[in-house]
C-alpha cells in the first residue's frame, strides 16, 4: 500500500477540491475504482475509518484500491483514542495541501456528514473546552454512568441529545461541558456561514432509490460477516476493547457490545440490528447532505454523468 506523506503545513487555498458524499452503501467505493489515480487522491471523511484495526465493519476501501489511488486519513489513530472534528479539519487541511503539491485534486469522500459541514465552514462559535469543567463532567459520568449523562443532555439540550448516540461519551461530555460552562445548549451556537479560506468545492452527492439502497445495505452486511467481521470483533476484544473505546460507537461494532451486554447473540440477530441501524443512519445522512444547497445529485449507478461532471470541473480549474 502506498504511503501518503503529509507535510506539517496548512493549505493557503482550497481550490480545486471536490466533496463526494452519499449515504452508507450507496456506492462511493465503486465510483472511486473508476477514477484516474494520476489525477485524484482521496481524503477519508468517515469517522470510523480513521481508526486502525477496524477494517471490515467500517467498510474501508479494499487494499488493492488504496494501493492504486492514494487515500489519506485512513488508519491514523488507535481505536481507544479520540478523533474530534477539530482533528479532522486539521488533518484534512494538511492532506489537501499535500495532494495539491502532488498535482492531483483532493476528493473528500465519506459518510460522516458533520465532517463536511465543519470542514467547509469551520467549527461553531461554542466556547473552547475548559479543563476544570471537562474534569467535572467526566467525574459525573464516571459516578452516575453514561446513560444518566445522555438523559441529562436530552433534558438540557434536546437537539444535541437526539443527535448524539448514547454510547458516544466524548460528544456527550463536550455538549454537557458547553452547557455547564455557558448556560446555553451546544445546539444553540451557529456555524460560520462563510466557507473557510475562500473554499469553492465541487459538491457531488450520490443517491439510490430507497428500496435498492436498503437491499444494498443488507447485502453488504452479509458480506461483512462472510469476510470475517466476527473475527475482527474477537481480535478487538483480545486487545482489551470495550464499548468505551471511541471507535466502537460506530454501526457495525456497537451492536456486538449490545449483544454481549444482553448475553443474547446470534449472527442473524446482530446482522439484522446492523442492517436496521445502517438503514436509519442512511436516512439521517441524506437529510443532512440535502442541506448543501450547491450539491449536484447523481444516481450512483449511472457513472457517465458523474465522470462528466468531474471532467468539466477539472477543465474549469486547469487540471
Amino acid at each position: 500500500m502506498k504511503s501518503s506523506s503529509i507535510p506539517p503545513t496548512k493549505p493557503k487555498a482550497f481550490v480545486p477540491i471536490i466533496f463526494l458524499f452519499g449515504p452508507t452503501g450507496v456506492g462511493k467505493t465503486e465510483l472511486l475504482s473508476n477514477l484516474d489515480p494520476s489525477r485524484f487522491a482521496v481524503v477519508n471523511a468517515d469517522s470510523i475509518q480513521v481508526y486502525r484495526h477496524l477494517d471490515i465493519g467500517s467498510a474501508k476501501a479494499p487494499a488493492e484500491l488504496r494501493s492504486r489511488l492514494d487515500h489519506y486519513l485512513i488508519d491514523i489513530r488507535d481505536p481507544w483514542t479520540q478523533f474530534t472534528v477539530a482533528d479532522f479539519i486539521e488533518e484534512a487541511d494538511r492532506a489537501v495541501e499535500a495532494i495539491g503539491h502532488s498535482g492531483k485534486v483532493a476528493l473528500i469522500v465519506g459518510g460522516t456528514a458533520f465532517y463536511y459541514k465543519h470542514f467547509l465552514y469551520g467549527l461553531s462559535e461554542a466556547p473552547p473546552s475548559d479543563g476544570q469543567v471537562r474534569n467535572d463532567v467526566q467525574a459525573l459520568i464516571e459516578d452516575r454512568g453514561r446513560a444518566w449523562a445522555h438523559a441529562y443532555l436530552c433534558e438540557v439540550d434536546p437537539v444535541s441529545g437526539k443527535r448524539i448516540h448514547i454510547n458516544d461519551t466524548y460528544r456527550i461530555s463536550r455538549a454537557l461541558e458547553v452547557y455547564l460552562q455557558s448556560g446555553r445548549p451546544l445546539s444553540s451556537y451557529d456555524l460560520p456561514t462563510t466557507p473557510r479560506g475562500g473554499m469553492q468545492p465541487l459538491i457531488i452527492g450520490l443517491k439510490r432509490p430507497t428500496e435498492l439502497l436498503h437491499l444494498r445495505i443488507a447485502q453488504r452486511v452479509e458480506q461483512m460477516f462472510d469476510d470475517g467481521l466476527e473475527d475482527e470483533i474477537r481480535c478487538l476484544l483480545s486487545m482489551g476493547a470495550d464499548e468505551s473505546w471511541p471507535a466502537l460507537v460506530g454501526i457495525g461494532y456497537r451492536e456486538f457490545f449490545t449483544a454481549l451486554q444482553t448475553g443474547e447473540y446470534t449472527r442473524a440477530m446482530v446482522a439484522q440490528q446492523i442492517v436496521r441501524n445502517s438503514s436509519a443512519y442512511a436516512k439521517r445522512q441524506m437529510t443532512f447532505f440535502k442541506s448543501f444547497a450547491d450539491a449536484q445529485w447523481f444516481d450512483a449507478a449511472d457513472l457517465g454523468p458523474i465522470i462528466e461532471a468531474l471532467e468539466s470541473y477539472l477543465q474549469s480549474v486547469g487540471r
